[in-house]
């Protein structure tokens, strides 16, 4: 989710909302002696080799595959992860895919594997892919949205990043700009952004915790400063066959900022330093899906995935000029 699996995810350590986050004091900011106490509470409860990285290994027969950096963290090492097209065509506009930013959000990681797998081909001689699925492995290990650093790799895609995960994903596709035609990030809304996530969000920043709302079903995000409405109703209609799109709520808002179209909001993407600002993509848009609706299954949450990636890829090349 931005203001912040299949069966294979775990239970989380679930705080109580309405007690105080159990690292830290009320009203101050963490230090590192706090960062340490939440480094030490986080386990390893799935593995990126086996999940991510062996999903690339079978990719490579028909694309080119690249290493386009490491992240070193204690005594683990994850190698970031790039798949592309093998026959790059300097004529052809790029489009890029995002997965794992937030590392729980297992659809978006295993939603751009299964693209790769399945539908990738459809777009072959029409596009240059370039897809990134897991740009937070570490996160992906722990089922969280954050570094081990304790740091939201989603608010900081800027110069002089403070997550190293950013850093490596913005130099990788800095030789690209002005060239990407379209860029969709995959990400989730989980009911833990409102019982972990949020609640551990507020005790780091030494801010309160506002409980909020949880929207039942997938919704995008688009660029306020370049929101292109049809493009986003291409999407939420393709995503609708697969799974429901979720309503706004009473004030005819989800997750607090308005509904400009069905199951569309609105960010500034460039200035809050998240991955769909990353390059001048004429078309952009970050997923958001809710993968703990009882009316979805992990199948379902993948498959939307997939289905919102072809539905943007089609929509930009059809309306390029």
């Amino acid at each position: 989710m931005l203001e912040w699996p299949p069966a294979a995810r775990e239970p989380l350590q679930i705080m109580n909302t309405s007690t105080p986050y159990p690292i830290g004091t009320p009203g101050k900011p963490w230090g590192d002696a706090e960062k340490a106490q939440w480094l030490a509470r986080q386990v390893r409860r799935r593995s990126y080799r086996d999940d991510v990285v062996a999903a690339v290994e079978r990719l490579r027969e028909r694309f080119e595959v690249s290493e386009y950096g490491t992240l070193v963290y204690a005594a683990e090492t994850f190698p970031l992860l790039a798949v592309r097209s093998r026959d790059w065509d300097q004529a052809l506009p790029v489009a890029l895919v995002t997965g794992g930013v937030h590392g729980y959000e297992t659809s978006g990681v295993h939603g751009a594997l299964q693209f790769l797998e399945q539908r990738a081909a459809d777009h072959a001689g029409r596009f240059n892919l370039l897809v990134v699925p897991c740009v937070n492995p570490w996160g992906y290990e722990r089922i969280h949205r954050w570094n081990a650093e304790a740091v939201d790799p989603n608010r900081s895609f800027r110069p002089d990043s403070p997550a190293r995960e950013a850093a490596a994903l913005m130099a990788l596709v800095a030789p690209l700009r002005g060239r990407v035609l379209v860029h969709i990030d995959l990400h989730e809304t989980t009911d833990s952004d409102e019982t972990e996530f949020r609640p551990a969000l507020a005790a780091r920043d030494g801010k309160p915790f506002e409980p909020g709302g949880i929207p039942d079903g997938f919704y995008l995000v688009g660029d306020s400063e370049n929101p292109q409405p049809a493009f986003q109703q291409a999407v939420i209609a393709a995503v609708e066959a697969v799974t429901h799109i979720a309503p706004a709520d009473a004030d005819g808002q989800i997750i607090g900022s308005p509904c400009v179209a069905r199951g569309v909001i609105n960010y500034p993407v460039e200035r809050l330093g998240l991955c769909a600002g990353i390059t001048d993509a004429r078309y952009t848009t970050t997923t958001e899906v809710y993968p703990d609706s009882p009316r979805a299954t992990p199948a379902q949450c993948n498959e939307a995935q997939v289905a919102a990636i072809d539905a943007a890829l089609r929509y930009a090349l059809a309306n390029r000029d």
